[in-house]
């Protein structure tokens, strides 16, 4: 059975950084391709960041690029969510999710697997 988990949200303050996992059991994250997505009380869920199951290439919301990385940790079945510089509207659920191809898409139709979330608050 494919399972996502995602870990690591909490509440941190503005300024203050934050690396989600997704741990996949049951299949091997090497074989699909990665996204990360969020959702806020009452907005859309949408695309944050992407990695690319076939040469690793990832691709970032005008919103966190050049404050979040999105990598893939060394035989651990994990992909993490580097997140700098986190700002009051990052707040959200952070969603993992997974797809068996080389899609890297920010939009949440291609993605048959997902986590269960991890929650996020930035506030002082």
């Amino acid at each position: 059975q494919l399972q996502l988990v995602e870990s690591g949200g909490e509440l941190v303050q503005p300024g203050g950084s934050l690396r989600l996992s997704c741990a996949a059991s049951g299949f091997s994250l090497d074989y699909y391709s990665i996204g990360w997505f969020r959702q806020a009380p009452g907005k859309e869920r949408e695309g944050v960041s992407c990695i690319r199951r076939s040469d690793g290439s990832t691709n970032y919301a005008d919103s966190v690029k050049g404050r979040f990385t999105i990598s893939r940790g060394n035989a651990k079945n994990t992909v993490y969510l580097q997140m700098n510089s986190l700002k009051p509207e990052d707040t959200a659920v952070y969603y993992c999710a997974a797809v068996a191809n080389s899609l890297c898409a920010l939009s949440r139709f291609p993605y048959p697997y997902w986590g269960q979330g991890t929650q996020v608050t930035v506030s002082s």
